[in-house]
């Protein structure tokens, strides 16, 4: 009985204790949720703290003088899956700056599969595994801080790549 009492105290403490490593540092396991940002001033964003996930949507027109471009490259991994290298221009990647303000010059990616969003990127790489067999269509997109798609004429900054996935 006095081992089940230990183990159990031992749980709950490295428990707590993981998720308070995890949440100092910034780690999720739900990834972007839309309905709760906590203390995110959405008014501040320029969103009046309605519809975020709406925002996703709405494109931020940027001049075409200054407009970020976009390559992409995916190529198969010798190990496994696929490493995706995302190689923008006149952009700068901002982790530190998601979910805030937009900043001329700066954000992070988004990064979709079939038109499925795999998650953000906040740097020039990424390891793209559990891809489904066939045509896989890879694409990115640029996003404002503020995560809006950034636009030139209303047209989205993003590259695509189509692979075959064995």
């Amino acid at each position: 009985m006095r081992t089940l009492v230990l183990f159990l105290i031992g749980l709950t403490f490295g428990g707590a204790g993981g998720f308070v490593y995890a949440a100092a540092n910034g780690i999720t396991l739900d990834g972007h949720d839309h309905a709760s940002h906590g203390a995110v001033d959405h008014a501040a964003m320029g969103h009046g703290g309605g519809d975020h996930a709406a925002m996703h949507d709405t494109p931020l027109d940027v001049a075409a003088a200054d407009a970020p471009t976009l390559e992409i490259a995916v190529t198969k991994d010798p190990m496994s899956g696929y490493n995706l290298h995302v190689m923008p221009t006149n952009f700068t990647f901002a982790p530190q700056e998601a979910s805030k303000g937009h900043i001329d010059g700066e954000g992070h990616a988004h990064v979709y599969a079939n038109g499925v969003k795999l998650g953000r990127l906040y740097g020039a790489w990424m390891h793209l595994d559990q891809l489904p067999k066939g045509a896989v269509e890879i694409s990115v997109t640029l996003n404002s801080n503020d995560h809006r798609p950034l636009a030139v004429n209303g047209q989205p900054i993003s590259a695509k790549q189509t692979i075959t996935v064995d």
